[in-house]
Order: C-alpha cells, then structure tokens, then sequence
C-alpha cells in the first residue's frame, strides 16, 4: 500500500501573502503616504513573487490537502496577482497600449478586469456561509473592494478608488487575522485567536479541512 506524507496546513502561507499584497497595493490606491496617481511599482515584486507565486504554491499544496475551496482561492488568486502584474509591469507594454487606444480604453480595460473578480470573489463569497466569521468577512469585504476599485476605473472619480484601497486595507487585516488565527495554537503560544464557526457541524469551518474554531 502506498504511503503519502502528509503535508502542513498551507492556509496561513495562502493568507498572508494575499493580505500583505493587498495592504501595500490599498495603501497605493487610498493614496497614503504618497500623491494619488503614483504608479504602483512598489508593490511589482509582491504581486510576481508573494501574493502571486506563493499563493499559487498555497492553493496547488491546498488540492493535495482535498480542499477544494482553499485550493480553488488561493490558486485564483495567485493568478490574480500575477496577471495584474503584468498588467503594470512596463516590460509587458498592456498599460501603453491600451493607452495609445486614446480616451477611456486604460481605464475601461481595467474596470472590465476588475468586473470579473467581482464576480469570481462573490462566487467565493457564497461558497463561505457555513464555513467561519473572518472567511466569510474577507471575501465580503473583499468584493466590496473590487467593485469600488472597478467603479472608480470606469467613473474617473478618485474618492471612489480611495475608498477601495481603504476597503482593501480592512480586507487585508482580515486576511492577516485568519492567518493568525491559524498559526497560533495553544501549542505554540499562551493564547489563541477566536474564528466563530458559521457550519451547523463544527470541524470544517476553516479553508483548511478539520480545522475548529478554537484553533486546533
């Protein structure tokens, strides 16, 4: 009989590395600590190697763990990050050619983007009603965010981009908390996160199968 070793929870890798790309791009585009319009190449190296590759890896370890949401997620977007890494990335020339279009093609262009994570993260969103409190705020907020992010592309007003980075902000900080939530246990530490379970049956209420809601 075949015997597979059987892996560590990739969740808290999943999380973290969607929250801190997000928090660093939100703070970009609630234009704090720097003029609204600055391009986001800082948040370049984050969006290729972190939030897109290490979440890609966090989702392809969650198939191997038979997660089906968590692999889904993650997966999605670590794509999501690297695609919009190219969109921003000047060696890939998206953004000067949509540019040279003229008029509103940039902005279109990257509203219709942003339209359909709007749809994919509400899809999510529905698949996280029985599962726990901060999973199912994260793609709440998260969805909130995406939709302000695209009004504001397609709009042209800067306040409603500013409200997606903040929205973005409380998404990450979510994010983080899960993550943590995780990684803290009563056999590492002296104290443990609550996560409130929204299952009827307790014991899958985490993108990780098996994992309560008191953390172990």
């Amino acid at each position: 009989m075949t015997q597979f070793r059987k892996l560590a929870n990739p969740g808290p890798l999943g999380l973290s590395s969607f929250a801190l790309t997000t928090f660093v791009l939100s703070l970009h585009n609630g234009a704090m600590g720097q003029p609204f319009g600055t391009p986001p190449a800082a948040v370049l190296g984050l969006a290729f190697f972190y939030g897109g590759l290490c979440q890609l890896l966090a989702g392809m370890w969650e198939f191997a763990q038979n997660n089906t949401f968590g692999a889904t997620a993650f997966s999605s977007f670590g794509g999501f990050w690297m695609s919009y890494a190219v969109i921003i990335s000047p060696g890939f020339d998206v953004l000067p050619t949509l540019k040279e279009a003229g008029g509103t093609a940039a902005a279109h262009g990257i509203g219709i983007f942003l339209m359909g994570w709007v749809i994919m993260t509400f899809i999510l969103f529905l698949a996280t009603l029985r599962t726990n409190l901060g999973l199912c705020l994260l793609f709440a907020f998260l969805d909130i965010t995406f939709i302000l992010l695209c009004a504001g592309e397609w709009t042209g007003v800067h306040n409603v981009t500013k409200a997606g980075g903040y929205f973005g902000l409380f998404t990450a900080l979510i994010a983080w908390y899960i993550a943590a939530s995780d990684l803290i246990t009563r056999d590492n530490s002296v104290f443990t996160l609550p996560n409130p379970s929204l299952a009827r049956n307790t014991g899958r209420n985490h993108l990780e199968d098996g994992k309560t809601e008191d953390g172990n």
